[in-house]
């Protein structure tokens, strides 16, 4: 390896090392499927320390450049027929996209990086397919396991509906529950709840909240049929309902003969250690369509959400909006589904909530 390190540069070592490598991955020195020289061999090429080349290693291998295989060693798995269409300007310069901060979100990049690498790898041209209306069959499946043994919530793939975001999963229940005609919001909500809604045909009565939840008088008064609430932390308000005020929601619904849609928008990043039970997970009544997205968990801009339907409404939605084509590219569905099969998205939860209970904890130090 005719590699020079600059012992002087301000650079580490390991990134200099791989930034080398990474140029002759690219370049096709090490083309898909060779195998890079020993750790040993490297160091003694370059003069570096072993565990300086060990920390260059575990760099490629999270931007997904790389494979280490257990007593045989790195092997190259970048295919660079796979960025063949990347756009450049005339100087070799990428485009730069200018994004506020907000519009990033916490999930590592590398990590969803070699994810993608990973998918175009195994998946191929397969990823070009057209997916099946409801969302594809891998990432239902997985979105059914994580469920299960993270919220208690046991459904069948069949019952999950993928779509491009909340917004879009709203038009469909509007759609749904046309015959409804009208529906209970929280006062106040997320607003395009009601604008999605209104823009649809529904009439939307917006139901006061209180600090446990939506006012058992306005409960009352209200004859919609359709509820629609965000238990674990309603937005703007921040309030959460209690666990007597959900069992209220339920009784509401089953009382009337309607339907709660549940919108557990953020639930996944409670800071308490144990999620909070879902309506869905604590009725036996069928009456509950469960709502979340990955957007707040991964990014803004993963505009993946689902909907779980009861069994009892499948046959109504497949009659009246089983011809809609899922609105997510089967590339995004399937990188989402290894982030759930592999454990790297819950890895991800697990370390947010770690956070926020730390800070919580630091704050609450601070308080005393």
């Amino acid at each position: 390896m005719n590699y020079h390190i600059d012992f002087d540069s301000p650079i580490p070592a390991y990134m200099q090392l791989y930034k080398l490598i990474v140029k002759d991955i690219i370049s096709e020195v090490y083309p898909y499927g060779s195998r890079l020289p020993s750790k040993r061999t490297i160091a003694e090429d370059t003069g570096v320390s072993v565990v300086t080349v060990e920390h260059a290693i575990a760099l490629l291998s999270e931007e997904g450049y790389i494979e280490t295989r257990q007593r045989s060693g790195c092997y190259v798995i970048y295919k660079k027929s796979d960025f063949h269409g990347t756009p450049v300007l005339q100087n070799g310069a990428l485009p730069d996209i200018r994004l506020q901060p907000s519009s990033v979100g916490d999930f590592p990049f590398s990590l969803f990086a070699k994810t993608m690498r990973r998918v175009l790898a195994y998946y191929g041209n397969r990823i070009f397919v057209k997916s099946p209306n409801s969302g594809c069959d891998e990432l239902r499946a997985e979105i059914c396991s994580y469920l299960a043994r993270s919220r208690g919530i046991f459904v069948k793939p069949s019952q999950v509906i993928v779509g491009s975001g909340a917004e879009y999963l709203y038009g469909l229940i509007a759609q749904l529950f046309r015959d409804r005609k009208k529906f209970a919001l929280e006062q106040p909500s997320y607003d395009k709840i009601r604008k999605v809604y209104e823009a649809m045909g529904i009439q939307c009565d917006m139901l006061t909240l209180t600090q446990d939840g939506i006012s058992s008088a306005e409960l009352k008064r209200t004859d919609a049929t359709i509820l629609h609430v965000t238990p674990f932390n309603s937005f703007p308000s921040g309030v959460t309902a209690s666990i007597s005020k959900k069992h209220e929601y339920l009784r509401w619904a089953k009382e009337r003969d309607g339907f709660i849609v549940e919108d557990n928008y953020d639930s996944e990043l409670t800071v308490s250690k144990k999620a909070e039970d879902s309506l869905f997970s604590i009725t036996a009544d069928s009456n509950v369509v469960y709502v979340n997205t990955f957007s707040k968990t991964i990014a803004p801009s993963m505009r993946i959400g689902y909907m779980i339907l009861p069994e009892r409404l499948l046959g109504d939605f497949q009659n009246r909006l089983g011809f809609y084509s899922c609105t997510v590219p089967v590339f995004e569905q399937l990188v989402l589904a290894e982030l759930l099969r592999n454990g790297d998205f819950e890895r991800h939860i697990n370390r947010i909530r770690r956070k926020k209970r730390k800070a919580v904890e630091e704050k609450r130090g601070d308080v005393e």
